[in-house]
């Protein structure tokens, strides 16, 4: 199987795979999936990610490929392309990585807003939401954004880490007083086209001395969330060179870095969610933080 003929026959992968045809390399994939390195006969190499055990939600791999795709079309931050979306298998361009230097930091930025003002036709998407290993609800919306953020982005993993017993109960709280203020955190702008999962081990630094963008969440939302997890678990290298030159190319709204706390309580949420009480004293700030402003 070469790179033509797979373009050619996608659905072929598994069957390849299955019977040991392709050169399969193990490599790190996060914390959801499994994933590996696929070295075709012309020497061209894939990402691939399939469900650690199981059958994989339906449309979780489809939903991601998507995502992608509709990324791809702004034509600014570099996403790699989709060769193969199956219910079972996502494979993607191998990007070489490279190192995160202070001039791919810098095109980053910019090319990052140029994302952003690509926009979306709504809030939310036209295809099935994910985020790591949980649904999120794309179901398109005219906004406000305030309202749709606190019900579709906030509450829902809000709910599961206080049922799961994640987030205890004054912590709960906490959060649903953001949620009752929400109003009070800007807005006004109409979607932008985000990544919608932009922590820093979603930047793939490559050996070409560009940024690339994987694993999205993506949909229409408000361009401040993803400069607000770029700031997630240590930052992105380099994350003020970055901030500079997105602000260059388009400058977010006055008072943007008060309100990054509540645009990282998604993300957060979302970690307490799936993983449990490591994460709740995170939540618990970022509430806090959010609640001072």
């Amino acid at each position: 199987m070469d790179l033509a003929y797979l373009r050619a026959h996608p659905q072929h992968l598994p069957t390849f795979l299955t019977h040991q045809r392709i050169r399969e390399t193990p490599v790190g994939g996060g914390d959801v999936c499994v994933a590996s390195r696929l070295t075709l006969d012309d020497g061209a190499s894939l990402f691939t990610k399939t469900w650690p055990s199981g059958t994989a939600p339906e449309h979780f791999f489809t939903t991601e490929a998507a995502g992608l795709q509709w990324l791809r079309q702004a034509a600014t931050v570099p996403i790699p392309e989709v060769f193969v979306a199956l219910p079972e298998m996502l494979a993607l361009e191998w990007i070489d990585p490279g190192p995160a230097s202070p001039a791919a930091a810098e095109r980053f930025g910019r090319e990052l807003a140029g994302l952003h003002r690509a926009g979306a036709e709504s809030f939310g998407a036209g295809w099935p939401g994910f985020i790591g290993p949980l649904t999120q609800d794309n179901t398109p919306s005219g906004g406000p954004w305030g309202p749709w953020f606190a019900e579709r982005r906030l509450r829902p993993y809000l709910k599961i880490s206080a049922d799961s017993g994640a987030l205890p109960a004054a912590d709960v709280a906490a959060v649903e007083q953001v949620i009752l203020r929400i109003e009070e955190y800007g807005g006004e702008e109409p979607p932008a086209r985000i990544h919608g999962d932009l922590w820093p081990g979603n930047v793939l630094w490559g050996a070409d001395g560009r940024a690339w963008l994987v694993d999205p969440a993506a949909h229409g939302g408000h361009r401040e969330t993803d400069l607000a997890q770029l700031g997630l678990f240590g930052g992105a290298p380099h994350l003020e060179t970055i901030l500079q030159a997105y602000a260059e190319e388009w400058p977010p709204t006055d008072g943007w870095r008060d309100r990054v706390p509540v645009h990282q309580l998604h993300l957060l949420l979302v970690h307490t969610a799936a993983f449990g009480g490591a994460y709740r004293s995170a939540v618990r700030a970022a509430a806090d933080a959010a609640l001072r402003k």
